[in-house]
């Protein structure tokens, strides 16, 4: 069984996709501080000042300034705010992905386009050809 299991371990594509999970969770790790920390601000600021993580809305009917204070005060709150920024997060994420697929499948399609090399001919064929042609010069 543990012989089976090392087998299927080390095929190719179980390694690739060890490692695809590896670097998509780091870059989602960018992809999350590009939408908090350079998109989320300006749109902010054009929106009147509005940050997007701090909208919520408390279901116990209470005001509070902050999504933390409502957290700390232990209120339940639809935190809509945190959900937007995950949305325009998701966008980013299926946009370079999208991206990245169709520069892979272009790649692709020009090595399948590429004419393929004439492999040399047999060695058969070649000594065969050397046979011919010093018969040729004999006979001439």
């Amino acid at each position: 069984m543990f012989k089976e299991f090392k087998e299927f371990a080390m095929k190719g594509n179980l390694v690739d996709l060890a490692v695809g999970f590896i670097l998509g969770g780091a870059f989602s790790t960018i992809v999350k501080s590009l939408v908090n920390d350079i998109i989320m601000p300006p749109l902010g600021l054009i929106l009147g000042g509005v940050d997007f993580a701090d909208l919520h809305y408390p279901l116990d009917g209470g005001t509070y300034e902050s999504l933390e204070a409502a957290n700390e005060a232990g209120a339940p709150v639809i935190a809509y705010g945190l959900f937007i920024n995950n949305v325009i997060s998701f966008v980013i994420m299926a946009l370079a992905l999208f991206f990245v697929v169709k520069g892979i499948n272009n790649m692709k399609r020009k090595q399948e386009e590429a004419p393929a090399e004439v492999p040399p001919p047999p060695r058969q064929e070649v000594l065969l050809e050397e046979i011919r042609n010093l018969l040729a010069k004999q006979q001439a």
